[in-house]
């Protein structure tokens, strides 16, 4: 579980491929804290570390057919920033909203506007979507964020200059696919309401 407060950037440094999975080689300056075994969220992706690289301070996870059809993983190239997040300690302050890694759709980046002292991110989704509610939470990219001006076929969300500067948001460009998870509260709830 996470919640959506990126930690740092990762950059891929090479990509294999392995029948219909990829596994990504990530430097980070989290390596030196990571494990065999553990969950990473990458771009609002839970994926596992299977192997670290003391040479290179780098280390290995694997994304199969599944993810890659559901995600934008499959979209990133050598020297791609990944935003991160590993999971949360269940002893501390939950700053975002609770996260799976799980992600749910993918939409595309409509409009980028500077504003003064923020941007703002219009998204789109390429089919009706029912699980957003105005002011709700949203996950994109494994960032935690607020949407407004929610409709079936999209939402907006307004970046401060922090999350900007500390996630791959400043690289997004209108076309691009994100990776969105909806709030778990509100998907529960639909399931109940027969949605």
């Amino acid at each position: 579980m996470f919640t959506g407060i990126i930690e740092t950037l990762g950059r891929v440094k090479s990509i294999e491929k392995s029948g219909s999975n990829l596994s990504f080689w990530i430097a980070s300056n989290l390596y030196n804290e990571l494990k065999i075994d553990q969950s990473v969220a990458h771009n609002g992706v839970c994926l596992t570390v299977d192997q670290l690289n003391s040479a290179d301070e780098c280390y290995r996870v694997t994304a199969v057919d599944e993810t890659l059809k559901k995600t934008n993983l499959g979209n990133l190239k050598e020297g791609s920033l990944v935003n991160l997040e590993r999971c949360m300690i269940m002893n501390g302050r939950l700053d975002g909203h609770i996260v799976q890694g799980h992600v749910d759709t993918t939409a595309s980046v409509k409009k980028i506007e500077a504003l003064e002292g923020s941007w703002l991110f219009e998204f789109a989704f390429d089919k009706p979507e029912k699980l957003m509610v105005e002011k709700g939470s949203v996950c994109i990219n494994g960032v935690s964020l607020t949407c407004f001006d929610v409709h079936d076929l999209g939402f907006t969300v307004t970046i401060i200059p922090y999350t900007y500067e500390h996630t791959n948001f400043k690289q997004f460009e209108v076309g691009e696919r994100v990776n969105i998870e909806f709030d778990i509260i509100g998907k529960y709830v639909a399931r109940l309401q027969g949605l």
